[in-house]
């Protein structure tokens, strides 16, 4: 038992002694072999790091080059940059000292004109003073010598000026007037020539009578009648005036009234030619001369309207168109005269580029009071313009209408033409008569007009009152103020009197000095 002990024992510390053995023999091959491997470790990491060393002295090395290039380079660049603004600098020194060099030069040369100046100034107060001892002297003198007072020599030589001015302006107030003058007149002739040369009316005059020829003297009892009962229905039913005289085989037919006229003449010329004459015939042959009456009133203003070319006319405008066959103005035939005064100013239209159907539409309707009788109250232009209002006419004609006697300021150049075709119209020899007190009338206020004036001795109107020459007294009236005085006189005519066509003034200023050598 105690031998098993011992073995155990033994075997316990052999297994104990065995182990500490491998202990340390394990350790100390595992030192030996730790300490190959950390020399191993530390060759490794010597050489790494000589190697490291190594590549980081090539790499200082490469670094310092490279350095050391850029800032040889930055070194050249900066030499140069400052070499440049060296030389800005030079020659910007350069620059402002050549501007000093001349604003100094400029100054000297200003210091030398302004001492140049002030002697002249001087020079000149001195002048000045001397000058104005001088005139004063000379005012002295002036005075003495002619006798007026400074305020009167300034009155003398504006006086003088005045005369100079009016002069002055009276000459150019001729010049620009006999400019216009000439290119109006040249240019109204082109047109109006034009116009007048392709609307050559002719017309017929006509007066308050007719004449009824008869196949023999026996007729006039006949249509007398029995106690005049026939010549009386006749004279009742139409309104004329029938004037049986000793007139061989001839029955006059009076009134003022053409229309009437026409109808009683035409139905005694019916009676004369049926031979039946009593007054039921009498009545039946009015009615129907009559409606021929009034169907050559609708005929003749449909003609006229085709003759000039206006159409849509409201058919009683028509009518009162045709009447105007039977209408006479100073003995001028009123529908004749207005189909002329719408071609004319037609014509004139088209020269001056204007509407020509309006331009004709009016010249046509301008006369249209004048179709009305005595019924209807007014002057012919405001019956006019009141029938041309009634029957919706164009404004442009109511205006033309109104406007073609200057009763108002025409609007449009339409009524201008109108008012100038009118008076080309009347003034065609022989296209108007005139009663004779009428004319006597206006020659007289012509005349009283212009021998208002002051400075005017005489004046006589001539040319059938279409100039008057006034006589002007020498001592009130210069040569200067002959040129204003004819264009007042002229304005003056053209304010206050109604007259066809113009009326040129002449105005005559004559001084004689008459001597006798004995």
């Amino acid at each position: 038992m105690e031998f098993n002990m011992l073995t155990l024992i033994l075997c316990i510390a052999g297994f104990v002694l065995g182990g500490l053995i491998f202990f340390f023999v394990g350790k100390a091959y595992r030192k030996s072999v730790a300490e190959k491997e950390i020399g191993s470790a530390e060759e490794e990491a010597r050489r790494i790091i000589n190697e490291a060393i190594k590549g980081g002295e090539n790499k200082k090395r490469e670094m310092l080059v490279e350095a050391k290039e850029e800032i040889h380079k930055t070194r050249t660049e900066n030499e140069r940059e400052l070499k440049d603004r060296r030389t800005e600098v030079q020659k910007q020194e350069r620059r402002l000292q050549q501007k000093e060099e001349t604003l100094d030069k400029k100054l000297d040369a200003h210091e030398k004109k302004e001492e140049e100046l002030t002697r002249r100034v001087a020079a000149v107060q001195k002048q000045e003073e001397e000058v104005a001892s001088i005139k004063r002297g000379q005012l002295e003198m002036l005075e003495k010598i002619s006798g007026l007072t400074q305020e009167e020599a300034k009155a003398q030589l504006l006086k003088d000026v005045e005369s100079e001015i009016r002069h002055e302006t009276a000459m150019k107030i001729k010049e620009v007037e006999t400019q216009l003058k000439e290119e109006s007149d040249q240019r109204a002739r082109e047109i109006l020539a034009t116009a007048i040369q392709r609307c050559a009316a002719d017309h017929a005059a006509e007066t308050t009578v007719s004449v009824v020829a008869l196949p023999n003297d026996e007729m006039k009892g006949r249509i007398i009648g029995r106690e005049g009962r026939n010549i009386r229905t006749l004279e009742t039913i139409t309104g004329v005036d029938l004037i049986i005289d000793d007139t061989p085989e001839a029955i006059t037919v009076s009134s003022f009234d053409p229309v009437r006229r026409e109808i009683a003449r035409l139905a005694l010329e019916k009676l004369i030619a049926d031979g039946r004459i009593h007054p039921t015939r009498i009545e039946d042959m009015v009615e129907k001369a009559r409606r021929e009456v009034e169907h050559t009133i609708k005929a003749e203003g449909e003609r006229a309207t085709f003759e000039v070319g206006i159409h849509n006319l409201h058919p009683e405008l028509v009518k009162l168109l045709g009447r105007q066959k039977y209408r006479t103005s100073y003995g001028q035939n009123v529908l004749n005269h207005s189909i002329e005064v719408a071609h004319i100013a037609g014509l004139l239209a088209a020269e001056l580029g204007e509407d020509v159907s309006l331009a004709k539409r009016a010249g046509l309707l301008h006369d249209l009071g004048k179709s009305v009788d005595h019924e209807m109250e007014g002057s012919h232009i405001q019956l006019g313009v009141e029938l041309a209002r009634k029957y919706k006419e164009n404004p442009v004609v109511i205006n033309a209408i109104e406007a073609h006697h200057g009763d108002v300021e025409p609007q449009t150049v339409i009524a201008c033409l109108v008012q100038a075709a009118d008076a080309v119209s009347a003034a065609r020899p022989g296209a108007r008569r005139e009663n004779v007190e009428n004319y006597i009338r206006r020659l007289q206020k012509l005349e009283e007009l212009t021998s208002s004036f002051p400075g005017v001795e005489k004046s006589y109107a001539i040319q059938a009152g279409r100039e008057v020459r006034i006589m002007v007294k020498p001592e009130e009236v210069s040569e200067d103020s002959m040129i204003l005085l004819a264009h007042d006189l002229a304005k003056k005519i053209e304010s206050e009197l109604e007259y066809p066509g113009q009326i040129k003034v002449n105005v005559i200023r004559e001084t004689k000095a008459v001597e006798y050598a004995k």
